[in-house]
């Protein structure tokens, strides 16, 4: 992607943050960390911290002076081909147990957002039942996260890459959130899995605007970095400017060559040392 003066000086008022679970996997996870320093950043997110050791994460960031802006909540059992619990009903207990598990890590890195996986679709339950269940899981967490000042976000996936999630809709995540009506509960933009489910990416987002808690990135159709594909993120950089965005942006996409390389788009942004 190449950019001219006035939107390289876009850039600088936007802030980007380093997904780990997506870049940097030439190496292991907790040296990621350091890699992303490296490049520049001071923002970092990923998907699920549980495995890598708690203390293990925050040692890192806290020498390599990292910000950890989002991850999470335990996803349920992914080999059996789950992916969030949240509208599950027979795993209501196990929902409420591993948001008590988020809460706790999210303080320790001190991170005040946490993805809030919705699940998949089952033939055992309605959808109404589903969706139900859902509703009354945020409804008992939202108090627990007004208590931590922590922000929960609802992400629609995409059906490519989730076919089963029973959220791909942003209609149906701003339903959601506008019954709920909690300043603890926003929407999380992801222009990779908008633009396969819906396109219309700019209007979308303007007309949510104000529920937007967090935004992640990535082309599509490949999920590769921005200028590899088919998004105009010249155009939504500028509307994000325009609309005076200050929250964070995930790059959450997978390099088409190495990490580093990846990020040339980023180069007036960000100290790049190898680039």
């Amino acid at each position: 992607m190449h950019y001219n003066i006035d939107e390289i000086m876009l850039l600088e008022k936007l802030h980007f943050c380093a997904n780990l679970t997506m870049l940097f996997s030439e190496v292991p996870f907790l040296e990621r960390f350091e890699q992303a320093a490296k490049a520049g950043f001071s923002d970092v997110e990923f998907l699920f911290p549980y495995s890598e050791g708690v203390s293990n994460i925050r040692s890192r960031i806290v020498d390599l002076g990292l910000n950890v802006v989002l991850f999470d909540v335990p996803p349920g059992d992914m080999q059996a081909g789950e992916f969030g619990t949240l509208c599950l009903p027979y795993r209501r207990e196990y929902f409420r147990r591993s948001f008590d598990t988020a809460l706790d890590v999210a303080e320790h890195l001190n991170c005040k957002r946490l993805n809030v996986l919705f699940g998949n679709r089952t033939t055992r339950f309605s959808a109404d039942v589903q969706m139900n269940c859902a509703i009354e899981n945020l409804q008992w967490v939202l108090p627990l996260a007004e208590k931590a000042k922590i922000t929960l976000l609802l992400e629609p996936l995409s059906k490519v890459v989730a076919p089963t999630c029973m959220l791909h809709d942003t209609k149906i995540a701003m339903q959601i959130i506008k019954t709920l009506n909690h300043p603890r509960l926003k929407l999380q933009y992801d222009f990779f899995h908008a633009q396969i489910n819906e396109g219309n990416l700019i209007r979308t987002m303007t007309n949510n605007f104000d529920y937007i808690g967090h935004i992640q990135i990535a082309d599509a159709p490949n999920r590769h970095e921005p200028g590899t594909g088919e998004i105009n993120y010249n155009a939504i950089f500028a509307k994000l400017v325009e609309l005076d965005y200050r929250g964070f942006i995930g790059l959450e996409y997978t390099p088409s060559g190495s990490s580093l390389e990846s990020l040339t788009w980023l180069r007036n942004k960000l100290s790049l040392e190898v680039i």
